[in-house]
């Protein structure tokens, strides 16, 4: 349900931060549960498989792209769904508007106003979770203040930090601001691991 669905970057880093994204996702194998090397099992059921398939179809035919998409096994009877990073999406997309459930990320770009962050981030029906990554906390507290979401992790995965009385409003999303972005080798960093509580 928190998982993270949709990633909202700043225009100006997105080529960058798609190399780390795509980087990490290699790194997710999708396999039978018992291999020791599998990171991702397969769908629950054909119906979801069908659910997230149909949604990336739906994206790609719109003009969203795919940047990377893992191999599966070659077993048909599993349900299995690649791990795929998509970028280039917009908010008519379905996959930005319905929860997917599936092992796909979707990266969208802004201009680095807040203004466009709060925007893109309060367009849709759902706010379980929401996560602002910035260098500047002041900055990145202003915009949580005014995302519709039961929870907002600052510089975190929120639900590492926050009280269990937090509430549950909403879909999951990112927005990174350029200064959060370390162009060093690695990952991407994550600066800090505050919380906002249930601000």
């Amino acid at each position: 349900c928190c998982a993270v669905e949709r990633v909202f970057v700043e225009e100006s880093v997105k080529a960058r931060f798609e190399e780390k994204v795509v980087a990490y996702a290699r790194e997710w194998k999708v396999g039978p549960p018992t291999e020791e090397t599998t990171k991702l099992g397969p769908m629950v059921s054909h119906t979801q498989l069908s659910i997230v398939e149909d949604q990336v179809k739906d994206a790609l035919d719109a003009g969203a792209k795919i940047l990377y998409e893992s191999e599966i096994p070659e077993d048909k009877k599993g349900n299995w769904a690649p791990v795929r990073v998509m970028t280039d999406l917009d908010q008519s997309m379905r996959i930005l508007k319905q929860e997917t459930f599936g092992p796909v990320i979707c990266l969208s770009s802004f201009d680095g106003s807040e203004d466009e962050a709060v925007r893109l981030a309060n367009d849709s029906e759902f706010g379980l979770c929401s996560y602002i990554y910035s260098n500047d906390v002041s900055k990145a507290a202003r915009v949580g203040r005014r995302i519709n979401s039961g929870q907002i992790g600052i510089n975190c995965y929120s639900l590492a930090y926050a009280q269990p009385q937090c509430p549950w409003v909403s879909k999951s999303l990112v927005l990174i601001f350029t200064e959060t972005i370390k162009l060093k080798d690695g990952a991407i960093s994550q600066i800090g691991h505050k919380h906002s509580g249930c601000e």
